[in-house]
């Protein structure tokens, strides 16, 4: 029979405890120093060397060059407690899972005033001790508080807070911690170069993973994976199937889709891994382990230097475009998404339907649950658009304009500076400016019904426009057509917009050729072709602007990248930088290749080419009644109506040149200067036949 690789490596000394420093070391300063103490509890996780720390100690008591934290490993008391060793008369092991009732502490009790046969201590091990009764707690609590000088107590536990208070607080308590990945990796290759088995490099962090950081579960998985080998050792493959973990290649699937807003390929990835046999649960899980690591590499430049990311040296490069691509603000909705769908999973009887639906909550960032997951999705929004302008910022040109608006944006007439309201009007439909509101009510009555509605009452603040005569001819035919509800004769109808370079396109990718590559398979292998590019693009420019892209779709020979800032996909789209992306493709693929630039949002789908810009139409004018008279009437309501003048000189258009028509008038009279209000009264009753308020009433 083979002895369990656990059994066959347990450390035989301090030093041999893996990751397990911040306990070791104390320990043995203390017995160097000859400070033994006459209880110990050892509490931490399942496997984490517990037991295997408390024989080390009774080996380091009972040697006989100690107490040492070195044991000699000659004596016959380091090699009766040796990992392999018979055992000792004088160091006592108890489960107390099946000994922790009162009668079996009274036992251990009377045991214990015996001196040690052949040993410099009595030791006893009770191994699971917070299954001790509080009866048996009780029993032991006057030896564990006063014990004889040979008699030394080692409590090891899982939950160290169900032991009762009065022991715990009369031992030295040490605290051991699960196992860091790093030392459980260097543990395994130890592991495997002395077994001589050949291991994938790949195969590793699924152990460390299965494992959950304890040594003895750990080695327990290799052991099973190693037992089950073939002659070509341990592989990936069959690694992922024996432990059920989730294949990497899935995961890249899913976060890239994710990063390129394509549904079909997510929706895909569900399916692929449902008719593999993975649990969806599992694959959440996997997920959500994938995203912490991409949120870590976002976040910390350096977490593969630091430890806090471990991965093999490809897979960390193609996480890096990745967590480049997302972004930190998608990346950390994607990862509350998925965690509050982990929760929702739980005794789920549909877990691919959960699944598929936290697939739809990632792919549309207003569809979320709860409001800390709503200011992620407006966060990850403003992310997008903050890239956005630092792109626009780079010097890239702006998409052109379309034809549809280019028209249009000619045709707009150019404004000029505002004029003071009393100045201000708009072309009536003879093409004479309309009066202002001051000067309405100086207007003939037979005027002002026979005016439109909308020019009788103007809006409160007048539009400015250019002069008649300095507007082109586009501009008064814009006008005219504007006035009489139809276009002008001859003029051509507007063409419809043209989509502007680095838009996608709204019809679906026809259906690809047998055994083409698809877009998934691009994706995975696009770090390599971006690797192509900056090798052999004739500007680093070119690679720098491609590194957020990502590719959206393949159609037969025709690849579409798609890149989050829309400058930069038109600086893309010209033929020099086009041209070397595809020599890139055709180099890493083989074949000829095209390649199409969209513009799309991290995270979402390829933007669609935006409208041609049209003005704000003009609001319908509200009918206003005219102001009241207060001074002045017409003559044609006095009963004595005077015949009007055939030929009537042009009105002024308003108060004020009113006023400098009297002006002009008293300047050219040689009598006498007269007040300016009376001028223009006299003006009035000259000009228009207007008679005061006060002879109105006296005539009639």
């Amino acid at each position: 029979m083979a002895l369990a690789l656990y059994r066959k490596y347990r450390p035989a000394t301090f030093a041999e405890v893996v990751g397990q420093e911040h306990v070791t070391v104390p320990l043995r300063t203390a017995l160097a120093a000859g400070r033994v103490n006459h209880a110990y509890l050892f509490s931490g996780p399942r496997g984490c060397g517990k037991t295997s720390s408390a024989r080390i100690l009774a080996r380091s008591l009972n040697c006989e060059q100690g107490p040492t934290d070195e044991p000699c490993g000659t004596c016959d008391s380091c090699v009766s407690l040796a990992p392999n060793g018979p055992g000792n008369v004088d160091v006592v092991e108890l489960d107390a899972a099946s000994h922790g009732g009162v009668d079996d502490a009274r036992e251990l009790r009377d045991r214990a005033f015996y001196a040690p046969a052949q040993s410099r201590y009595r030791v006893f091990i009770v191994d699971e001790a917070h299954m001790v009764t509080t009866q048996g707690f009780n029993a032991l609590l006057k030896i564990v508080e006063e014990p004889p000088e040979h008699l030394v107590f080692i409590f090891a536990t899982t939950e160290p807070e169900k032991v009762l208070p009065t022991i715990r607080s009369r031992t030295h308590h040490y605290p051991f911690r699960l196992i860091p990945p790093g030392a459980m990796r260097e543990l395994l290759e130890r592991n495997c170069e002395a077994e001589g088995a050949i291991v994938e490099p790949a195969v590793l962090p699924l152990v460390i993973r299965a494992g959950g950081g304890s040594a003895r579960d750990t080695q327990s998985v290799l052991d099973q994976l190693m037992a089950g080998a073939g002659p070509e050792g341990v592989t990936y493959d069959r690694a992922v199937s024996l432990l059920g973990v989730t294949d990497a290649a899935l995961i890249d699937e899913m976060v890239d889709a994710l990063a390129a807003g394509d549904a079909a390929a997510v929706y895909g990835t569900v399916d692929a891994l449902v008719e593999a046999g993975h649990d969806p649960r599992r694959f959440a899980a996997d997920l959500l382990d994938r995203l912490r690591d991409l949120v870590l590499i976002k976040a910390v430049p350096d977490a593969v230097g630091r430890g806090l990311v471990s991965a093999p040296g490809d897979q960390l490069e193609k996480m890096a475009g990745q967590a480049e691509r997302l972004g930190g603000a998608a990346l950390t909705r994607f990862a509350e998404i998925v965690h509050t769908g982990l929760i929702e999973m739980r005794g789920a009887t549909a877990p691919r339907l959960l699944l598929e639906l936290l697939c739809a909550r990632m792919l549309l960032p207003g569809a979320v649950p709860t409001d800390a997951v709503a200011d992620a999705a407006v966060l990850q929004r403003l992310e997008q658009l903050e890239t956005r302008v630092a792109a626009g910022q780079t010097g890239a040109p702006a998409p052109p304009a379309t034809q549809a608006t280019r028209p249009q944006r000619q045709a707009e007439p150019a404004p000029r500076p505002a004029e003071p309201a009393a100045r201000s009007g708009q072309a009536g439909p003879s093409g004479q400016a309309a009066r202002p509101q001051q000067a309405s009510r100086f207007t003939r009555p037979s005027e002002r019904a026979a005016e439109p509605a909308h020019q009788q009452s103007p809006p409160r603040q007048a539009t400015p426009h250019p002069a008649p005569e300095a507007r082109p001819a586009s501009d008064a035919r814009s006008t005219s057509e504007a006035r009489s509800g139809a276009p002008a004769s001859g003029a051509a109808a507007p063409a419809p917009a043209a989509p502007a370079p680095g838009t996608a396109d709204a019809s679906p990718a026809a259906p690809e050729p047998p055994g083409a590559m698809d877009a998934a398979a691009f994706r995975r292998i696009w770090p390599e072709v971006l690797t192509a590019v900056r090798t052999t693009a004739t500007s680093r420019s070119t690679h720098a602007m491609l590194l957020p892209a990502t590719v959206h779709s393949v159609d037969g020979t025709t690849v579409t990248v798609a890149h989050p800032a829309a400058p930069l996909a038109v600086r893309l789209s010209e033929p020099r930088n086009a041209e070397a992306i595809a020599q890139a493709i055709g180099a890493v693929v083989g074949g000829s290749w095209q390649v199409r630039l969209v513009h799309a949002a991290a995270g979402g789908a390829p933007a669609a080419a935006p409208p041609p810009a049209r003005p704000a139409p003009t609001p319908p004018a509200r009918p206003t009644p005219d102001p009241p008279q207060r001074r002045y009437v017409p003559a044609a309501d006095l009963p004595p109506e005077p015949p009007p003048e055939p030929d009537l000189p042009p009105e002024p258009e308003d108060e004020e040149e009113l006023l400098a028509e009297a002006a002009r008038t008293q300047g050219a009279d040689s009598g006498p200067r007269t007040d300016p209000e009376e001028a223009m009264l006299q003006l009035l009753a000259d000009k228009l036949g207007a008679k005061p308020v006060e002879q109105q009433g006296r005539t009639g």
